[in-house]
């Protein structure tokens, strides 16, 4: 199995089913785990260096951030419905604590943090929802913590639902070199959702093509339900086959907390193409 394809596991005391550090995927900034609790369930860790935003996937869940309570938050109890989500933004230096009222999934999304912000709720109403792409590239897109908010030092993060039949992150793109304004170099993680769950997508991540016609990178994933994918480098489109919606959660990190990417030359055509009509 590819070393950018994560699976999850059975949970562990605390319910943690997926774990991504720094150190586990050779890369500096990104870090993400993912909860599956049961009412009553408690979740609690200290930030460190590393600012959090912890995303509420589906279910509701009593919150404790930067020692003040935060109340219950949580709308959506199955993340299809496709209702924005709840978060809890969390500095660096600081604690969190989650107790599910409900069965929950809770993702903890993290990146090196500077002390700038302090801990604040992101409810839906601070959530744009956008459509992006055209025909069958279309997909659903909620911001959730994007660099037109300005409330992390690090962190980006956004959920996509892409239907049946559609691509997504696409045409493909890539993020991986610190040339601001041109690009910025983000380390990227996929959580992927399917529905019906027994479905399966697609995603291939690769590099430009050397002189000898070899890539660097040149992984092709099918992703099931719950899996997260690993994006160290290169471009990353990603595809749902006909009868199953896709959903990711993205989290993104880097140097620049900004997110500006270069399509690949050999299917730019198409981005100039839709851009044009």
């Amino acid at each position: 199995m590819s070393s950018l394809l994560i699976k999850p596991h059975a949970p562990e005391g605390d319910g943690k089913i997926i774990e991504v550090t720094p150190d586990s995927a050779g890369w500096r900034y990104v870090g993400f785990q993912l909860f599956a609790l049961n009412p009553g369930d408690r979740v609690e860790q200290e930030t460190g260096d590393r600012e959090v935003a912890l995303v509420l996937v589906e279910g509701k869940a009593q919150f404790v951030a930067a020692g003040q309570e935060r109340g219950e938050l949580g709308e959506r109890m199955d993340v299809f419905e496709k209702s924005k989500p709840w978060a809890v933004y969390v500095p660096d230096r600081s604690t969190w604590s989650a107790e599910a009222t409900t069965p929950c999934t809770l993702a903890v999304c993290s990146a090196p943090g500077n002390g700038n912000h302090a801990a604040r709720v992101i409810g839906p109403q601070d959530i744009a929802f956008e459509v992006r792409g055209t025909g069958a590239n279309e997909r659903h897109i909620h911001p959730i913590l994007m660099e037109d908010r300005p409330w992390a030092d690090s962190l980006l993060v956004t959920e996509v639902f892409t239907p049946q039949g559609n691509w997504s992150s696409y045409p493909p793109h890539r993020h991986d070199e610190d040339d601001f304004p041109n690009q910025t170099y983000l380390e990227e993680t996929y959580y992927h959702r399917l529905s019906p769950g027994q479905g399966y997508g697609y995603q291939r991540i690769y590099t430009d093509a050397l002189a000898d016609g070899t890539r660097e990178l040149d992984e092709n994933l099918a992703v099931s339900n719950g899996d997260v994918t690993l994006v160290p480098k290169g471009y990353h489109p990603c595809g749902a086959p006909y009868g199953y919606e896709m959903y990711y959660l993205n989290v993104m990190a880097g140097p620049l907390r900004k997110w500006r990417f270069q399509n690949d030359p050999d299917h730019d055509w198409i981005f100039q193409r839709d851009a044009a009509t």
